[in-house]
């Protein structure tokens, strides 16, 4: 059965393992494009990210001073029965993360700016719980930097202009962006539902590894054609130049009105950072995301 003490000694490893280590498939990616750079600045800046993760991992500290903000993606089978408050455990959990890890006071109140030590308060951290069949348990963890939050995008497209204008779309948030999400970036977009669920759909997105291919030909077919075009921008690592501009794109698409072609794009910056939990056995795990 799983425990609140479970659950948050858990959270607490998530986060310190997003912090400080990337994803294999990231590292990989990371190495791979590198090979493929020609120029001295744009080399120069992938052994500095890889420089860096030696680093982190070495002396078990963040990979970057921005340590982001969370958002938690659970799927919660309907034949668990939890004695205590999930989002209270998270929360509490992001607390003492704070403090071990530790991680930069990034949250504050929107108005006066006040920091919030605890980097928690209201909607903060993000969770989205969906309940799925079974006794299955998952949480998924997004830690997100404001350099790639800020450069977020929603666009209300007319149907008409169709996959050309979606293309366009993606193109121009990324030159728009140039550096300031730190890529080469993971874009995450979201085609398809309403104005609230299509960026919830592109910052999904960004939790599929980058070596694992969508599972609809069409989406595949596309997310290849725009990662070749996001390349041809010449951006580069860090915005200054040099073939890579990003890691991969990755689509999550719904049904819409008849009216309407939402499309949301959310990026990640170079250290993509996330974590993965399941119920094992009675136990929830962290495991290889």
């Amino acid at each position: 059965m799983l425990t609140e003490d479970n659950l948050r000694d858990v959270v607490v490893e998530m986060l310190q393992r997003a912090e400080t280590t990337l994803p294999a498939d990231v590292v990989n990616a990371l190495r791979q494009h590198m090979k493929r750079e020609r120029d001295t600045i744009p080399k120069l800046q992938f052994e500095l990210m890889l420089k860096n993760l030696e680093l982190a991992k070495t002396f078990f500290a963040p990979i970057c001073q921005d340590t982001g903000t969370f958002t938690f993606f659970i799927q919660l089978g309907r034949d668990i029965n939890l004695n205590f408050d999930l989002e209270a455990a998270i929360s509490e959990a992001v607390s003492s993360a704070t403090q071990r890890v530790p991680l930069r006071v990034n949250v504050v109140d929107p108005l006066t700016r006040k920091p919030i030590k605890s980097n928690t308060g209201r909607g903060q951290p993000t969770i989205h719980i969906e309940l799925v069949e079974g006794g299955k348990f998952q949480i998924d963890l997004l830690v997100r930097g404001a350099g790639a939050e800020n450069c977020g995008k929603l666009f209300m497209l007319r149907p008409v202009e169709g996959m050309t204008a979606i293309e366009r779309t993606v193109m121009s948030a990324l030159t728009e962006a140039w550096g300031r999400p730190c890529p080469p970036v993971t874009v995450g977009v979201g085609i398809g539902g309403s104005m609230e669920t299509a960026p919830l759909m592109a910052k999904h997105a960004l939790l599929r590894p980058l070596d694992k291919s969508n599972p609809d030909p069409e989406l595949a077919r596309l997310e290849h054609q725009m990662e070749r075009a996001a390349n041809r921008l010449q951006i580069g690592p860090m915005g200054l130049g040099g073939k890579t501009t990003v890691l991969g794109v990755h689509i999550e698409k719904a049904a819409c009105h008849t009216a309407s072609l939402p499309v949301a794009i959310a990026l990640q910056c170079w250290p993509a950072r996330r974590a993965n939990a399941k119920l094992v056995g009675g136990r929830l795990k962290v495991v290889e995301p």
